[in-house]
Formats: C-alpha cells, structure tokens, sequence
C-alpha cells in the first residue's frame, strides 16, 4: 500500500501541472472544497451560536428550571408556593444547580401623563443574582434587594422605557388592580434599564422589590411565587430536571425555561432542521465537483494508466492512486476554507458587524459557537464523505486498457 501514496504524492505536487488542464481542475477542486467548509462553518457556527444565546437568555432571565405552585393558571398574578414537600437545601445541595432565586409576580399598568403600558412587576428577594442579571443591563445599576421595608427601586426593559419615554432616576406610577377592591397605586424610581431581546419578556416584565408584590397580593412576608433554578451548565437540564421534580413536592410543578414559550421552542428547532439541509446540500455539491475532478484527471492521465498497467500494477493500486490524489486536492481546499470560515466568524465574534431584528430573530447581533470540535468534524466529514463517494467512479480505471492506450499514443 505505500506504492499507491508514494505515487499520487508524486503526481499531486508534480511541477508537470503547471500549464495543462490540471492546472484548472485543481483549482476548481481546491475552490468547492474551500467554498463548501466556508459555508458549513458559518451555517453550524451561527445556527447552534443563535440556538444556545435565545436558550441562555431565557435561563438567565427566569431560571433553567422555574417551580411554581400548580394552583398558578394563565393569570400573571402567582399563586404562593406550597411549602410542604419542598426541600429547597436539597435542591441547592444538587450536583448540577448553580443557585437559586424566589420570587412573585404581579400584573398591573405604568402610567405617565401621556401614556401607558400594561406590565408584570416580578418582584425578587435578597436571593436575587444580580451578577447573572448584569448582562442584560444597558444603563442605570440593579438596585439591592434586602427585604427590609420596600424598595421603590425597579428595572424597566429598553422597550417599556422608550415606550413611556422613561430614563433612570425617573418617576413613574404603577396601577395593580384585585377583584371587588379599589386600584393600588405605587411609586416607583427607575434604577436601571434591562434589554434581552426576547419580546415577550421586554414587552411585560419589570424587575422590583418582592415585598410590594407580597402586600398587593395579601400574602406572608415568608411566602413566594416561585423559585427560578440556575444550572451550572445548559446541557445538565434533561438530567438535572427530574431531579428537582422530585423534591418540590405534590403540590407545587417544575417547568423548563424554553417551555415557558412554546413559540420560541418551534422557532429554535427549526435551527437543526436548516443547518441539516444545508449542510447536506453542501456535501452534495462538493461530493459531484470532486468526482468530476476525479473523473477528469483519470482521462487526462490516461497514457499514464496505461503504462502503470504494463509495469505490473494492479487494478486496485491505481485506483488507490487517484483517490489518494483527488484527496490530497482537497487539502489545501481545506485549510484555505477553514482559514477563511474561522476568521469570518471571529471578527463576527468579537465587533458583532452583521446586526439583526431582535423582533423576528430573539437577538440582535448574530451570535457565533466557535467549537472546534464542529471545525474538525466538518473537515474530516467531507473528506470521509469524499473518500467513500470516489470509490465508484475510480472503477472507470478498470475499463481503460494498457494495448488500446499505448497503441494510440
């Protein structure tokens, strides 16, 4: 087996090729190949990139896993969690659990002399990450939550904000309304403005003292609406969630962050979908160009079978021969390609030059998952690929005979 690599070795850095018709098709080889690792790098890097940034931002802002009582209904107002059965140490004490947070939730509207919004004032508790919460903030600071008396402090999403024309240090009065009793009316400061790019959370939630939800709602200053569950690491959710199911109790219910939003899970999954077609699409495009590099390169290099032949070489060895050497085309199509795509999706990285609608896409830079795992499998997929998909057209070699080829030439 070393005759077949030593010879297409050979062939393939020849200086012979410099002025014939391999000059060309090596380029054309060299350019699918480089094409073909581009896209597939930029596809994979971007779709899994979008898929783990929408994922993480609704876990940072609401907990990989939320416990809520299962008296809570459709209303935005939370029903108290019920105590019995929940084992929050154990929770905590969990492998895969990074921390905890309480909280509860109450509706209500913002008004200003010229306008309104309806909201959900989430109220927190001294638990409350702040240092998680900090990436989401665009101005302003996140006040302390101590639980001691009320904080009028609060964090309006961007959206609300410009909606009310609202900047921090800013007044702003709150209405919440409860059945068969007058409206409520709090003052708040806005402290700071928060922006996730997922609409459904910016278009409601405000972030404020849990003391104030607890009086609108009339319950203790030791009850809670829920309790947001942070994971160490996303992947940990699947094995992580039964886990937590089985100490909150019979009458409280635990909930994925992505299932909050079935809307966005459809949308997220289309992501695999997408980057399976297109990928399979490439490797079609660039299994066709490379067989007909090899094809080409057989025809042009007919004499030369001819003559291996009548030295005594096998069928099979020839074969090896021009796959070895289609291959071997490959490789700087490879390096080139994984260069280009590689640096392509730094630069995106790190200066977020291609911007976005975070109304139609849940954030507003492309985001990039540089893993070189994916970079490497992506390389060694198309050559494997390529590898396996040249086997059929190298049987051409065995039609071609030693007497026909030398008698013409």
């Amino acid at each position: 087996m070393k005759f077949p690599i030593y010879f297409s070795k050979k062939i393939a850095f020849s200086k012979d090729n410099k002025n014939n018709l391999s000059k060309v098709i090596v380029f054309i080889g060299r350019l699918s190949v480089a094409l073909g690792i581009i896209v597939s790098l930029i596809t994979v890097s971007t779709g899994l990139g979008s898929k783990k940034a929408i994922e993480s931002r609704l876990a940072n802002f609401s907990g990989h896993i939320t416990i809520k009582s299962t008296r809570s209904n459709s209303s935005y107002n939370t029903s108290v969690l019920n105590k019995e059965g929940l084992k929050i140490n154990e929770i905590k004490s969990l492998e895969e659990v990074a921390g905890v947070q309480s909280y509860a939730t109450v509706s209500g509207i913002l008004r200003t002399e010229d306008n309104f919004d309806g909201v959900i004032l989430k109220g927190v508790s001294k638990d409350f990450d702040a240092e998680r919460f900090q990436d989401f903030m665009i101005s302003g600071e996140i006040p302390k939550f101590t639980e001691i008396g009320y904080n009028n402090q609060v964090i309006l999403s961007q959206k609300i904000a410009n909606d009310l024309h609202l900047k921090t240090k800013d007044s702003i009065v709150a209405i919440f309304s409860k059945e068969d009793q007058k409206p409520i009316y709090r003052k708040f400061v806005v402290s700071g403005i928060y922006k996730t790019d997922i609409k459904m959370i910016d278009d409601l939630f405000i972030i404020g003292d849990i003391n104030h939800v607890r009086k609108i709602q009339d319950i203790s200053k030791d009850d809670v609406g829920g309790i947001d569950v942070f994971l160490k690491k996303s992947e940990t959710i699947d094995s992580a969630f039964p886990k937590i199911e089985r100490l909150i109790g019979f009458k409280n219910f635990a909930e994925k962050a992505t299932d909050k939003y079935p809307q966005i899970v459809d949308w997220i999954g289309l992501f695999d979908t997408n980057i399976a077609l297109i990928i399979t699409i490439l490797l079609v495009v660039v299994v066709i160009n490379i067989i007909m590099v090899l094809l080409i390169l057989i025809i042009e290099r007919t004499n030369s079978i001819g003559v291996l032949k009548t030295l005594g070489a096998n069928n099979q060895q020839i074969r090896a021969i021009f796959i070895n050497y289609t291959l071997l085309i490959m490789v700087p199509g490879l390096i080139i390609g994984n260069v280009i795509g590689v640096g392509l999706l730094l630069i995106q990285k790190f200066f977020g030059i291609i911007k976005l609608n975070p109304e139609n896409y849940y954030v507003s830079t492309v985001p990039v998952d540089l893993n070189p795992i994916y970079i490497l499998a992506i390389s060694l997929g198309i050559l494997l690929v390529s590898a396996v998909a040249l086997i059929l057209p190298s049987y051409l070699i065995s039609k071609i005979s030693p007497v026909k080829v030398i008698k013409y030439d």
